[in-house]
């Protein structure tokens, strides 16, 4: 990882400090995020690329050895049959740099979290 004396203040300066196989497979899961959640705000938090519409939707970090998928608890716990083959924690879901992003996955996460913050919000504007 290239190393800045700041931290990054949007998605694309993060995706910009990592090596470039790194760089693909953050933005194969940043289109996929953005081609299903197209309204999602951007933003840099707790210094991890995110996604918000309210609340936050998702979250994705790379790290020397792993990119982490961060689709909430609640969310890990739903799909917990297709996560067998990753580390999961709480929140959280690794996938080794020498796997493929599980676009699929990726993808069902999101939508995921995107029916639940719309039966959160249900009758708002």
């Amino acid at each position: 990882m290239k190393t800045s004396s700041a931290p990054p203040k949007t998605i694309d300066g993060y995706i910009g400090l990592h090596p470039t196989a790194v760089q693909e497979r953050l933005r194969a899961i940043r289109d996929e995020v953005q081609s299903i959640a197209p309204n999602a705000e951007e933003k840099i938090s707790y210094g991890t690329p995110t996604f918000t519409m309210r609340r936050n939707i998702f979250h994705f970090a790379a790290f020397k050895n792993h990119i982490g998928l961060y689709p909430g608890a609640a969310a890990i716990e739903a799909f917990g049959d297709d996560l067998k083959h990753y580390k999961t924690s709480k929140g959280t879901i690794q996938i080794s740099l020498s796997e493929a992003i599980p676009i699929p996955l990726v993808r069902k996460l999101v939508r995921f979290n995107l029916k639940s913050l719309e039966s959160q919000f249900k009758g708002e504007k």
